[in-house]
Formats: C-alpha cells, structure tokens, sequence
C-alpha cells in the first residue's frame, strides 16, 4: 500500500480497510467516493497484494451475460487452497436489479468476492441484499497534501515529465481545479507541460487560471461543484425564486447529471422545504421520481422543470423536518422510555392481566372520532415536537389543535 496516495482513514496503519488487507481476509466491499480519489486503483492494488484473480466489469458496457461468464471462470478458478478471485465492478450503481441480482449467489457462496465502485450513494442504487452482503467504505477527495505527492511522483516518474523542469512559485490554484480529483489534477500538469515548448515550465495561480479557463468543465457532475450547483438549485426552490430555480436545473442538466440524482434531491425538497404548506408537492415530487424513471432524458427536463417550478411556487413549511428533528433529539436524551401500558398491544391473556391495553380509549367511539388522553411516556408527558406554521394549511391545523387539546399543547 505504500505507493497508494489517500485514504489514510481507510488504509492508513492500524485502518479497518488495511487491517483487513493484511489479515488476507477480504470480504465483499463497496468503495463509495467521488470520480478520482483512487477506487479502481485500490482495488487493483488488492488483488495483487493478495495474489488472487481480478476480473473487472463496468456497468455502462457490461450486461448480465458478462456477470455470468466471470462467474464461471471464477468457478474453475477455485481449487485446492486458492484464494477466490476478486470482481471489480465499476460505477455499480449503474447495474440494473437484474443485473445485481445475477451477483447475489456467487457473493453469498463466496465464488467471488466483490469490490464495487460507485460515486452515488449506495442505499439508493444498490439493492438491499446485495448491499448487505457488502461493507461500504467512503472515499474522500484527495487533499492538498495527498495531491502534492501525486504532482511530485508524476513530475519524477512519468517518462515525459521527468525530462522537463517544473518550477513551482503557486500551487494554490493547481489544486484548487483538481478539486480532490487525482485525474484531473494530472490531466493539469498535462496541460501546463504541453503549453510550454521550453524546458523549464513555470506554474503560478495566474498562469494555471489563464490556462484551465476555457480547458475546465462548466460543470462537474462527480466533483465539488456537483454539490455546489444542486445547493443552489434546492435553496433556490426553498428562497421561492422559480427562475433561479429552472437556471440551477438547467446546468445540471446540461452536465449530464443523472436524472435520478435530481429527482431526489426535488423529492427531498418538497418534503423538507414546502413540507405540510403544500402537501400536494410531496405527491407531486413522488410522480416526478416515478416518471423520469420511466422517460430518460431529453424528456423528463420538461418533468423536472414543472416539478421544480411547482416547488419553488409554493408556500413553505419547515415544520415536519423540525418535527422529527426535536424528537430525534429528545429520543437521544431520554433512551428508551416505556410505552404507556393503555397504549400497549395484549395479544396473550397473560398481557391482559397485567394491565396491557387496560383503559385504551378508542377514539371512532366518542363524537368526532377523538377521545382525549395520554399517548406519550409519562416523562415527557405534554412535549410538542410539531409546531404549526402560518400558511393556509397549518392555520387549519392549528385550529384543529387548539379545538381538541383545549390547553394541553398550548396551540
């Protein structure tokens, strides 16, 4: 691992993933970071370091039937006392449910043992029992000091560069456009040497800026500003400006963003931002999801344009995600506190008799489906978590509230 740059948390002396390493015992893993950060690399690395198989597959030009043809070679490949080979998967998230599902047995049977790589969260692309048959390590972008050992092992190994001389006033902004990313930072020191026909290639913040300007992407949809343009989008949506909105949405979609990532991020919002102003977003956010799913690009930009406009358009409301939040809280600072015995389930006659479900007031018997009485632990009896806002929804609401509890929240 000595060559390897990065990842300390992870492969660092005494790190859960070097400890593994070394132990030769490998168990399926995921490794989830951005585009860059050494995810193949590390991997490749592995399957030497242990002397196993390596077979590689990525998902935007491999179909079950490749699953399966490793698979079988994988079986020939296990007899006497030699390790299982190692399937690396590239951009896994991109596999579809059939095509993960073709990986279920060889994994749990131990035929293979699986690395995937992916750059989008793996609870929502992977499926459930792929991923719990699987560790999941993060990846963090490179840091200053991580990339400035990439540029002095590429600049005295690489049989190109290692003939010029790199005199380095700045370094700020070399990195600064790398932006964690080792391919693109030596994609830079590429540029910066091809621009040059001296020998002595000189490298400062003006320089590396006048450079990239027209040589970097708008967008990066792997990188730091990948999250930067979806903040905007969303804090857009939640500040009601629809132009704003459409504008952020516009460049995502121009960078070739993955429609789902969007999708989820207009999902997130509707809940979150419009919440119970407007509970007709979440539906309306929901079918979005569902349709751009089902449609692809170029067309759903006309799905997500309506629902991102719809959201920026309607009233705003914080309050179930400030709801959830103080209980979470209150849930952390409390532990565990009994469920009230009225409120408990008595399916045996033992439960019965010791007070489970004794003095249950069942609501649909009393007038207006609504009998008053105590439904949180007695600790924190009286607690508001929920507090209603002033948009035309939550006023209704409130008075609803105030109309059954009478004083008992004090709505």
């Amino acid at each position: 691992m000595e060559g390897y740059i990065g990842q300390e948390h992870l492969v660092g002396p005494g790190a859960v993933l070097r400890k593994m390493i070394d132990s030769g015992n490998i168990s399926s893993f995921i490794l989830w970071g951005p585009p860059g950060v050494g995810k193949t690399t590390l991997a490749g690395i592995i399957a030497k370091k242990q002397d196993r198989a390596f077979f590689t597959l990525s998902a935007v030009n491999s179909g079950v039937k490749d699953v399966r043809e490793v698979i079988e070679k994988s079986k020939n490949q296990n007899f006497f006392s030699r390790p299982n080979p190692i399937l690396f998967i590239d951009e896994i998230h991109r596999f579809s449910k059939s095509q993960q599902d073709s990986l279920l047995a060889a994994v749990e049977q131990g035929i293979v043992t699986l690395i995937g790589a992916t750059t989008e969260n793996p609870s929502f692309e992977v499926i459930s029992p792929l991923l719990s048959r699987c560790h999941v390590y993060i990846l963090k972008p490179l840091e200053s000091n991580d990339l400035q050992r990439l540029f002095d092992k590429a600049i005295s190994e690489d049989i190109y560069l290692k003939t010029r001389i790199f005199k380095v006033e700045q370094s700020e902004a070399m990195f600064l456009h790398a932006g964690g990313d080792a391919r693109k930072l030596l994609n830079i020191i590429d540029l910066l040497a091809n621009s040059s026909s001296s020998e002595e290639i000189l490298i400062n913040d003006e320089i590396v800026n006048a450079l990239l300007q027209q040589q970097i992407a708008v967008y990066d949809k792997g990188g730091e500003m990948h999250y930067d343009i979806a903040s905007a989008l969303i804090k857009s949506i939640r500040g009601s400006d629809p132009n704003a909105a459409v504008y952020w949405l516009a460049r995502m979609v121009e960078g070739g963003e993955d429609v789902k990532f969007i999708a989820r991020r207009l999902l997130i919002s509707a809940a979150e931002d419009v919440g119970l102003a407007n509970p007709n977003a979440l539906l309306l956010a929901n079918n979005c999801f569902q349709a751009v799913n089902v449609i692809g690009f170029p067309e759903s930009r006309i799905i997500l344009s309506e629902c991102a406009i719809y959201l920026a358009n309607s009233p705003k409301s914080n309050s179930a995600y400030m709801a959830i939040k103080n209980a979470q809280q209150l849930v952390n600072e409390t532990g565990n506190l009994p469920v009230p015995l009225h409120l408990r389930n008595a399916p045996t006659r033992l439960m019965k008799d010791i007070g489970y479900g004794k003095d249950y007031d069942y609501s649909h018997s009393h007038n207006g489906n609504f009998a008053e009485q105590e439904y949180l632990p007695e600790k924190i009896s009286k607690t508001k978590f929920y507090e209603p806002q002033e948009n035309q929804h939550e006023k209704s609401f409130r008075e609803r509230l105030i109309k059954l509890w009478k004083n008992r929240y004090d709505y």
